[in-house]
């Protein structure tokens, strides 16, 4: 069988990785075999981290949300338990969003949550 020689594949295999590569420390931008590993890795962290994003997003409105309804008397159980009584539907994102920067309003929602809680 005659030998191939895979020179055009190859180098445009290599290369891909290589710009993959860019701006990374070290050998590792430099390098075929480190950089392939740590691309490799890169995309794997790429991957999991756009689930956990998700995740670290709602956790930081759950708090936002619990710091300001504790500031309008309420817990955060009470408050999402109230508002679904009272059947008022809003998301976190949003609910969120009120606590921070429109505190009048997100009083209001509190108001009408225990309400809806002490029925």
């Amino acid at each position: 069988m005659p030998r191939t020689k895979g020179g055009f594949v190859s180098r445009r295999r290599r290369k891909k990785i290589l710009k993959l590569a860019k701006g990374y420390f070290g050998s590792k931008h430099t390098l075929y075999r480190t950089a392939n590993q740590q691309v490799m890795k890169s995309l794997t962290y790429a991957y999991r981290d756009r689930k956990r994003r998700k995740r670290d997003f709602r956790k930081l409105w759950i708090t936002r949300i619990n710091a300001g309804a504790r500031l309008n008397g309420l817990s955060y159980n009470k408050l999402m338990f109230g508002l679904k009584k009272a059947k008022i539907e809003i998301n976190r994102k949003m609910l969120a969003e009120l606590a921070v920067n429109d505190a009048k309003s997100f009083s209001v929602l509190c108001e009408k949550a225990k309400k809806a809680v002490s029925k």
